[in-house]
């Protein structure tokens, strides 16, 4: 799935990878790169040196960006994962779920 599809907010299941089966909220969207970064998912430890403005150092976990396409956004109304569509309802495009027709914008 494109990460133009998916947007800040949203609520995503991730499809594959070491991660499989959260979800999580998307927290940033990186369309160029085709990334998002998903609360809670995709963790990595960054060890930080000490320095004036972190005395202490230490062992920090931030979650990284990842793929785009190993997510899909949770349905509103099943709670499985879904691709998305569009349709044009009262003159504005509205994203759609493909698995059960429910909106997913307001």
């Amino acid at each position: 799935m494109s990460a133009a599809k998916i947007k800040k907010g949203d609520t995503v299941i991730v499809l594959s990878g070491k991660d499989k089966g959260k979800e999580g909220t998307v927290t940033r969207n990186l369309p160029r790169d085709g990334k998002l970064v998903v609360s809670g998912v995709n963790l990595i430890t960054r060890h930080n040196k000490p320095t004036q403005a972190n005395p202490n150092g230490g062992i920090e976990r931030i979650e990284a960006p990842m793929a785009a396409c190993k997510v899909a956004i949770k349905d509103p109304t099943t709670g499985q994962p879904t691709r998305v569509g569009f349709e044009m309802i009262d003159g504005k495009k509205v994203r759609v779920a493909k698995k059960s027709g429910a909106r997913i914008d307001g």
